[in-house]
């Protein structure tokens, strides 16, 4: 399953970048479902928002990274996840443990 929304990153400033395992017993196919709602339900309607995918890495780490225009925006619109249905559903997923997230300013 592929996330479509990178195609406005071209301009972004703002970066969210967290890495994150699984939790115990979620499948891939499951995670990647959640991800795809919260980017069709909350994320594509936030102002400032640009994209969003899921990057998988070695040994079963994955990286969630979202765009926006600015990293003010960015930080705005992660902020709003605990309080959405379906981010709610995709963090569901994730072994909160594991969760190293960071925020990130384009400077050229």
């Amino acid at each position: 399953m592929k996330l479509d929304s990178l195609a406005n990153t071209c301009d972004f400033i703002g970066f969210e970048f967290g890495t994150f395992r699984l939790k115990k017993g979620v499948s891939e196919e499951k995670m990647l479902k959640m991800a795809k709602l919260a980017d069709q339900m909350f994320l594509s309607k936030e102002e400032g928002f640009l994209g969003h995918t899921v990057l998988k890495g070695p040994e079963g780490i994955y990286a969630d990274v979202a765009f926006a225009t600015t990293q003010n925006k960015a930080e705005e619109i992660c902020g709003k996840w605990m309080d959405n249905e379906y981010t709610l559903q995709y963090i569901d997923t994730i072994d909160s443990e594991s969760v190293n997230l960071s925020f990130w300013e384009r400077i050229k």
